[in-house]
C-alpha cells in the first residue's frame, strides 16, 4: 500500500511538473538597435499534444505541429510580415524546456516565403532564446 501511495504521489507531481497549459509572457532584446520583442503565448495542453496562439503585433497564429515530451515543448507557427512594400510569411520553430516555473525558449526561423510578388521562398537563418513566465 505505502509502494502504491508513493507511486501515485510521484505520478501526480511529475504530471504537474510537465504543465503548460495558461499563459505565458516574456521580451526578448535583439537586432543592432537592441529592439525589444514581446511574446506572448496561449498553450492548451492535452496529453503530449500542443495547440493555442501565439499573440503578435497584428493579431495571432495558431500553433502548429505542437508536442510534449516530459519537460520539453515544441511547435511551428506561420507569421505575416510585412518589411516596406513586401510581405512574407515565415515559419518559425520553438522548443522549450520548463525548469523553475519558466520556460527557456528558442525561436528559429525556417522559411520565408513572399506571398504578395509570388515570389520563390528562401530561408534567412536566425535565432532567439528567450525566457517566458506563465501568468498566474
Amino acid at each position: 500500500m505505502r509502494k502504491l501511495l508513493a507511486v501515485v504521489a510521484l505520478s501526480a507531481m511529475s504530471a504537474a511538473a510537465a504543465d503548460f497549459s495558461g499563459i505565458w509572457l516574456g521580451s526578448a532584446t535583439t537586432g543592432r538597435r537592441n529592439q525589444v520583442l514581446d511574446f506572448a503565448f496561449q498553450f492548451v495542453q492535452k496529453d503530449a499534444s500542443l495547440t493555442g496562439k501565439v499573440y503578435l503585433d497584428y493579431g495571432s497564429t495558431p500553433i502548429l505541429k505542437g508536442t510534449i515530451k516530459g519537460d520539453r515543448i515544441s511547435f511551428e507557427i506561420v507569421a505575416r510580415e510585412q518589411n516596406g512594400n513586401e510581405i512574407s510569411e515565415s515559419v518559425f520553430r520553438f522548443t522549450g524546456v520548463i525548469k523553475d516555473g519558466e520556460i527557456e525558449i528558442k525561436r528559429e526561423r525556417q522559411e520565408i516565403r513572399n506571398v504578395v510578388n509570388a515570389g520563390a521562398g528562401f530561408a534567412r537563418p536566425g535565432e532567439l532564446t528567450f525566457k517566458i513566465k506563465r501568468l498566474p
